[in-house]
């Protein structure tokens, strides 16, 4: 294990080290929504602070016959240029993490009786860095100068309403065509709100099938509700490397921060940055009322 972790200078036995390491992975898991449908890249490690954005420079492929012959794409007039980079940003990877603190005298109790030490407290701050990564990935932050899934979308559509038959899948179909037109070709993902992901819950006449598999049948990589998500929106997303991913420096773990008034502090922590490769790639479908 990493030194700057110092957990060799934790009270912690081994075995109390692994029951902590699986609640908070169990915990994260449970609440993390972006990682289930973004590709991930790393870890890339925790020294790592940045990483490149590059924006491309691209046309149609080209046609020839011997390939020194002029091009049979008239889009080409003027010479087969190559997919090269026209800029390259370089995104911080900020720092997510959340603080927690274990009582000297639970840990003398289980050391004394056998008794397990409670270990929930790092299960709540689990819960807090898992929160805070979504919150990353979905609406960006603006003192970073990093957009989200919301703010980085490059195309909107106006959400219709969801509560008359098929309009959800008349709506998501449509962005998924504006998808298609940008050059966008799927996988797709669509991410709901609560309310929206509750108003497909319901069976469509004269199908015997729940509106939300119609949905899917567009959405291959999954129909996912996200509860930070505000009211009334969605997004689908042709997901895929090329178009975006959730790059990782340091994977969630916890660290041994040392003593604090004879308790223990912790922290749990993570760094990564979403990177949003193609705007035109994310379709978002919110009401434009309010």
């Amino acid at each position: 294990m990493d030194d700057y972790l110092m957990r060799d200078e934790s009270p912690l036995t081994a075995g109390e080290w692994a029951r902590l390491d699986e609640l908070v992975v169990q915990v994260a898991r449970k609440m993390l929504v972006g990682r289930r449908f973004l590709p991930l890249a790393g870890p890339l490690g925790a020294g790592v602070q940045t990483v490149a954005l590059d924006t491309y420079a691209w046309s149609k492929g080209c046609i020839h016959y011997m390939g020194t012959d002029p091009c049979g794409h008239e889009a080409c007039a003027s010479g087969c240029e190559p997919v090269s980079i026209t800029e390259r940003r370089h995104l911080p990877l900020p720092l997510l993490h959340k603080d927690f603190s274990l009582s000297w005298r639970d840990i003398a109790t289980a050391r004394q009786t056998g008794v397990p030490l409670d270990l929930f407290p790092a299960g709540g701050a689990a819960a807090a860095v898992a929160v805070a990564e979504d919150e990353l990935i979905f609406f960006g932050s603006q003192a970073h100068h990093l957009p989200g899934l919301l703010t980085g979308a490059g195309q909107k559509l106006p959400l219709s309403n969801w509560g008359k038959p098929e309009a959800a899948f008349k709506n998501v179909a449509a962005a998924r065509e504006a998808l298609l037109k940008g050059g966008f070709y799927g996988p797709y993902a669509l991410v709901l709100s609560t309310d929206l992901y509750t108003a497909v819950q319901r069976i469509l006449p004269n199908t015997g099938r729940l509106e939300i598999d119609f949905l899917a049948s567009l959405a291959t990589a999954g129909v996912f509700q996200a509860p930070i998500l505000p009211p009334q929106t969605g997004l689908l997303l042709s997901v895929g490397p090329e178009n975006m991913d959730l790059v990782v420096a340091q994977d969630l773990i916890t660290a041994y921060m040392g003593p604090d008034h004879m308790n223990h502090l912790f922290r749990v922590l993570e760094s990564l940055v979403l990177r949003i490769k193609q705007p035109g790639a994310i379709c978002l479908l919110q009401s434009q009322e309010g």
